[in-house]
């Protein structure tokens, strides 16, 4: 957030904790609602729900509509029954959906008795693809029009959406089965109002579809590389689903971004500020990872266990392994980012994974022989040429394997359906230290004769 925002949040935590509610609303009341959102994220569950209470009427169901879906279950709690129903009913389904996730089962149920016929079917349905599916995000409040319609028929749908619909800038256009046959732009259908009698199929264009069941990460890229308003969703048969728009995939990758971002550095995504997050759930959200690593950092142990004779005859191998372990993890870490980052633009696909594996392998290569050389000609000063030798060898050995296992494990992990992320930093730095000792003590038996 800017400063100026932090500056806003500052006064009102404090007016707040001296519970002057009159001074608390002035402050809201000069925030727009995107402002409110931002700072109610940030604020203690008590305080956050005494804010969102007293902010405008006009502004908070959009409010709670952007707050993450933790801190929406925590206003709930503090909020009367009446005031609940209405904020949930209000919600689109597949923000319904989210929220469900985290309340107790018992409010839950509650809620959802509270839906009508309709807002029950749609969030049913959502709720019946897979999570992190695209069709987890797609809203079904939208203005549709027939292929037949004309430019005079579809104004009037256009008029009527405007007070229900989430967007109405795009519009799906389908035939008589629901299948679409492509999207109608509002700037177009206005350009054409000179003729009402303009049949869409004249004005409509192309569309890229969303297969129900693609990944929502997936389907943000399709914005990202045709830079769409919205899109539609459809089933196996092309059957007009629902629409995601621009706002959603724009979450959508903030969200994969923040994932990327943790598991990388070993944790899982706090999904909510960190201030709010409780000793309990971070200690949850790093020791698993920690034990992991934990496990795999033995195969290090037990490399060093198999060459602690050699490792006794010359005491110096020893001086090199910091060295040698980190330029290792770094060379793998930087090709592992570099490629997870390609995947996620959609630059790289698990057809590549040949080409980006000679790719790393040679760039890898050129990282070695530049920096080998350095180590070779600076250890031979000190310890003598045969142990430049070997350090100048390991070096070129340890970067060329570690950039092309760097390269291609994002690749292998993102066709298991694990996450590119996860191999970025922790693995690939355990896996470069083993493999880096176990090369480094090969050479120093090969060159040294020990």
């Amino acid at each position: 957030m800017s400063i100026q925002v932090l500056n806003v949040q500052d006064r009102l935590e404090d007016v707040l904790h001296q519970q002057d509610l009159v001074q608390a609303s002035g402050i809201l009341s000069t925030l727009d609602a995107g402002t409110l959102a931002r700072i109610i994220d940030r604020l203690d569950p008590p305080e956050a729900a005494v804010a969102f209470r007293l902010i405008r009427q006009d502004q908070i169901g959009y409010v709670f509509e952007k707050l993450d879906p933790p801190v929406q279950s925590e206003i709930i709690e503090h909020l009367h029954d009446a005031e609940v129903t209405r904020l949930f009913v209000d919600l689109e389904a597949h923000e319904r959906v989210a929220l469900i996730d985290e309340l107790p089962a018992e409010l839950a149920r509650e809620l959802w008795s509270q839906l009508d016929s309709d807002e029950v079917e749609s969030t049913a349905t959502i709720m019946g693809y897979p999570t992190g599916s695209v069709a987890r995000w797609m809203t079904t409040r939208m203005v549709v029009a027939r292929v037949d319609d004309t430019v005079g028929e579809v104004l009037p749908k256009v008029d009527d959406g405007l007070a229900d619909a989430e967007m109405v800038y795009v519009i799906p256009v389908v035939d008589s089965e629901d299948v679409v046959q492509g999207i109608l732009s509002l700037r177009n259908l206005l350009q054409s109002r000179h003729d009402l009698s303009t049949p869409t199929s004249q004005i409509i264009r192309q569309a890229t579809l969303l297969p129900a069941t693609m990944s929502a990460e997936e389907a943000a890229q399709e914005f990202s590389r045709t830079g769409a308003l919205a899109l539609p969703v459809v089933d196996h048969g092309q059957h007009l689903l629902g629409m995601v728009t621009i706002d959603d995939a724009v979450r959508i990758l903030e969200d994969e971004i923040d994932e990327d971002v943790a598991r990388a550095g070993g944790a899982e995504p706090l999904r909510q500020p960190y201030l709010r997050t409780s000793v309990r759930q971070l200690f949850q959200s790093r020791i698993i990872w920690l034990f992991a690593l934990a496990v795999s950092a033995l195969f290090t142990v037990q490399v060093l266990d198999a060459f602690q004779d050699e490792l006794a005859k010359v005491i110096v191998l020893s001086l090199f392994i910091p060295l040698l372990v980190g330029i290792g993890g770094n060379t793998g870490n930087q090709a592992a980012t570099t490629v997870t980052r390609a995947i996620a633009l959609g630059d790289v696909h698990m057809r590549d994974i040949g080409k980006v594996a000679l790719h790393e392998n040679a760039v890898g290569f050129c990282l070695g022989a530049t920096l080998g050389s350095v180590g070779f000609v600076v250890a031979s000063i000190i310890f003598g040429v045969d142990i430049g030798l070997v350090i100048g060898l390991t070096i070129v050995a340890i970067c060329t394997l570690a950039a092309t296992v760097g390269g291609i494990m994002p690749i292998i992990g993102k066709r298991l359906g694990i996450d590119p992320a996860v191999f970025s930093n922790p693995f690939i730095s355990t896996f470069c230290d083993a493999s880096g000792l176990l090369i480094y003590f090969l050479i120093a038996k090969l060159v040294l004769g020990i």
